[in-house]
């Protein structure tokens, strides 16, 4: 079962996932504060160099499986064309509406 994107309880992260799975670079460059930081699997990460191979040149896209936290942490199927579709997990920070901080990795089998 999939939460659909448009139901997303957190704004910010709602147009994160919104602009990821759309592609749309505008789009999800406003969803994120100035100096938003990332980090995958536990280490940091670049985040123009991590969402150009990750998401957008990989046609990245997001199904949500499960929110909680406020929809600031997601359970999602995270597929893109170069790993293939994988169970992840993902926690955002939020503040002053914008995303300045995302988390994400393999998430915990249930």
């Amino acid at each position: 079962m999939t939460i659909p994107v448009e139901q997303l309880s957190d704004p910010a992260v709602r147009a994160f996932v919104t602009a990821l799975n759309a592609h749309d670079r505008d789009a999800f460059a406003a969803a994120l504060a100035p100096g938003a930081t990332m980090s995958d699997d536990g280490s940091e990460r670049d985040l123009a160099q991590w969402t150009e191979r990750e998401a957008f040149s990989s046609n990245g896209r997001m199904e949500v499986e499960s929110e909680t936290d406020g929809g600031r942490a997601l359970v999602a199927a995270y597929t893109n064309d170069t790993w293939g579709s994988m169970r992840t997990a993902w926690r955002f920070t939020v503040e002053h509406g914008k995303v300045t901080r995302f988390e994400t990795g393999q998430a915990p089998a249930d």
